[in-house]
């Protein structure tokens, strides 16, 4: 034989022993894998609600853990108690005496609930809430120590900014940033830590946060609709937006959803094949809520009060194991604090009823995804709604006026109201037949429609007699008569009137509110400087009577914004067709509907509103279009790695196990077994086909990614990542699902949607 012989022996045997070893490996996962989904099964059918009890009305515990104006005044004195509302309520700034006295208090107040640690709570563009915990705990000479906190703590601290998202504004050595109290957004104790809300911005002053754009929006709204509301009550000193979400979730027992490694690491199922129920009786909506789920909203609930968050209604939605809950309307700066701070708790909650809180927008195929409606609204300070009808033809010429011009800024400002809710979650959602399409349409119902015709026919210039006394009367005046009895509704609308507000339905369940407040309010507050120009100009120039120069504005307002009104069906093909028609935009993805964010018009919009500088909205802009390709790039791993470390083997072991079938019917019947193993023969050739499209698919996914991997420019990646990556995803999808169905349950390694969905 020689000794190249033995050699080459040698190293065959050696490869042999590789090759069952890790024959024995795959199988021995793959039992593992399927193990694991039968225990996880069997865990979660084993759990027992978690009593709550309750002992304490909800008004009773409402707000105890909020260093709200009621405990500031029990712990405050009356400069610092002062200092604090005039911030609160006129913006001015605190000084730092008062700021030591706050401090001080606020120390106080939080020791006697047990706090050991404070930390400044803010919004970076992550999405997430971010916070560091630092210790009261400090020590003094001879080895002792004492709980200190003061007034520089409490108003900025300079953390490292080095690991959050800048788009380009800050160099490396710049690391550092700042976060700023906000004391219009009470602090809060959750567990041991006081938690102050804060803005958070980069070394050299720009925002890297949601809250702070936010807030300079919500200045301008106040400024420019305070000037607007003075045409018909001089005594208004300040306008509030107010906001009222809906958050939407799954909840889906702890040990199920571990057990898949597509949720764990993206948050949605990447495979999967529908389950023969769904949602297809509609017995789920405003249906019983399951024990265990009831319990966990309780506890929720209890917390929430704890924390301030005004929760009010809890309630199954359209599919399975989906829920939703809404709280109190509230100040829009506040609401998008509580809902920020209400999915991190609700994260926390969940987990001690062994859950797992489900946001994504689209976490199962072929039942509804999740939004998180924001509806809007605007109000005086002396208590007046500016989106709801008077009883006055007065009060209804303002809420006319407020109406059609936000109208008319979703008209002008579509595509950038689009581009704040764009993400790649929220893609998967839109136009899905279960939520709005990516078409920004406004609805207002068949009667506002008549009442605004109506409007249209205003005479150009001054009004006679006759023409005032008909409108204030027969249009105006039965405002009040027209929404009572408008109960038009339409779903399929992104933007509708709803009686005293506007309900911005394509917002994701997993989105910041700040983002879509931030445009919404800007575009109103440009929209209502623009009408008070030329509101003026028509009183200043052409001699007309401050109610016939509004009624001449709002005419054009309402000729020039009708290609924004739709009162049809937003599913349905020839929407798009008519919408294409009216020059609205389409942009079904989030790479297209970006672009707007960084048009001139937005970018001078932003700037005339003193929202963002151009730096700023260009740096989110390439924050947004690089997490859009991160969030594609990571769920084609995640894909990729189980269809070929999972579904293929799998697929291969219950092959080997029908031709092993084969085999043995083939010696027992002779030539007679292709009679006897046909479906065996067609099941094998079926998973053959299955494989082989799978492997094809998976290795031309990652060559495709390799090459987006290497494109420089963020914005071609992305394109590249949404139009040739993306698309891999349903075709792998297909050929996995298919295999579900024809593998042996027994060793199916994913728990199946029927597991995640129907067990309480």
């Amino acid at each position: 034989m020689g000794v190249f012989g033995k050699y080459l022996k040698k190293i065959l045997i050696f490869l042999i022993k590789i090759f069952l070893i890790s024959c024995i490996f795959v199988f021995t996962k793959l039992n593992i894998m399927a193990k694991l989904r039968f225990k996880a099964i069997e865990l979660a059918q084993s759990r027992k609600p978690i009593e709550i009890k309750e002992q304490l009305k909800r008004s009773e515990l409402f707000g105890k853990n909020v260093f709200n104006e009621n405990t500031m005044r029990q712990y405050l004195t009356k400069e610092a108690y002062k200092g604090v509302m005039s911030a609160i309520e006129h913006g001015k700034k605190i000084d730092r005496k008062i700021a030591d006295q706050v401090s001080s208090s606020m120390k106080e107040w939080a020791l006697s609930k047990g706090v050991t640690h404070y930390t400044h709570w803010f919004q970076p563009l992550t999405g997430a809430t971010a916070e560091k915990h630092d210790a009261f705990f400090e020590t003094i000479e001879n080895g002792m120590a004492i709980e200190k906190f003061g007034g520089s703590q409490l108003v900025q601290q300079e953390p490292d900014a080095s690991s959050f998202p800048n788009g380009g504004i800050r160099n490396t050595f710049e690391a550092r940033g700042y976060t700023a109290w906000d004391p219009t957004s009470p602090a809060f104790i959750y567990g041991t830590t006081l938690c102050i809300p804060t803005i958070f911005v980069s070394y050299t002053g720009e925002a890297l946060d949601y809250k702070t754009p936010l807030l300079r929006a919500l200045h301008a709204i106040d400024a420019a609709a305070t000037d607007v509301c003075k045409y018909f009550d001089k005594n208004v000193k300040k306008v509030t937006s107010s906001l009222g979400w809906e958050q939407e979730y799954f909840l889906i027992d702890k040990a199920l959803a571990n057990s898949r490694p597509d949720i764990a690491m993206t948050g949605r199922t990447l495979l999967g094949h529908s389950p023969a129920k769904g949602q297809q009786l509609d017995d789920h909506y405003f249906g019983s809520i399951p024990s265990r789920a009831l319990n966990f909203m309780r506890d929720l609930e209890i917390e929430c009060m704890l924390l301030g968050i005004p929760v009010k209604t809890r309630h199954n939605e359209v599919a399975p194991n989906q829920f939703e809950l809404a709280p109190i309307y509230e100040e829009a700066n506040l609401a998008v604090d509580h809902n920020s701070l209400l999915m991190d708790v609700m994260g926390r909650v969940a987990s001690r009823h062994d859950f797992k809180v489900l946001f994504h927008e689209k976490p199962f195929s072929g039942v509804n995804g999740s939004g998180k409606h924001n509806n809007w609204s605007l109000s005086t300070d002396s208590g007046v709604n500016l989106l709801s009808p008077g009883k006055t033809p007065m009060s209804n010429l303002q809420f006319l006026t407020f109406f059609i011009n936000t109208i008319k800024a979703v008209n002008n400002h579509e595509a950038l109201l689009r581009a704040a809710i764009a993400s790649a979650s929220n893609d998967h959602r839109l136009g899905a037949n279960e939520a709005p399409p990516a078409i920004i349409s406004v609805f207002i119902g068949a009667q506002l429609t008549q009442v605004l015709e109506e409007l249209e026919g205003v005479t150009n210039g001054k009004l006679s007699p006759e023409e005032k006394t008909d409108l204030k009367l027969n249009v105006v005046g039965k405002i009040p008569d027209v929404l009572l009895d408008n109960t038009d509704r339409n779903r399929t609308s992104a933007f509708a009137f709803t009686g005293n507000k506007f309900e911005f339905r394509a917002v994701g369940s997993m989105a910041n509110c700040a983002n879509p407040m931030t445009v919404l309010n800007a575009i109103v507050a440009k929209q209502l400087k623009d009408f008070k120009v030329e509101v003026d100009a028509l009183i200043e120039k052409k001699d007309l009577k401050k109610d016939e120069a509004v009624f001449n504005v709002l005419r054009e307002y309402i000729k020039s914004s009708r290609n924004i009104l739709f009162e049809g069906n937003g599913y349905g093909e020839a929407w798009e067709k008519e919408a294409k028609r009216r020059g609205l935009s389409n942009n079904k993805t989030t790479p297209e509907a970006l672009k707007a964010r960084i048009s001139k018009k937005s970018i001078e919009l932003f700037e005339q509103m003193n929202v963002m500088s151009k730096i700023e909205t260009e740096a989110r802009y390439e924050i947004e279009i690089e997490e859009y390709t991160l969030r594609i790039q990571i769920e084609s791993r995640v894909l990729g790695d189980i269809a070929g470390n999972h579904i293929v083997p799998t697929a291969v072991k219950y092959q080997n196990m029908l031709i092993e079938n084969v085999k043995g019917l083939k010696e027992i019947f002779g030539k007679d077994f292709e009679e006897h193993a046909s479906q065996q023969i067609q099941l094998i050739k079926g998973i053959s086909g299955h494989i082989e499209a799978i492997h094809a698919k998976v290795e031309q996914m990652i060559n495709t990614r390799k090459k987006a991997n290497n494109l420089k420019d963020a914005v071609k990646k992305a394109e590249m990542y949404c139009n040739e990556v993306k698309p891999f995803f349903e075709d792998i999808r297909y050929h996995c699902d298919k295999l579900e169905l024809m593998i042996d349950d027994e060793i199916w390694p994913l728990t199946k949607y029927r597991e995640l969905l129907f067990t309480r």
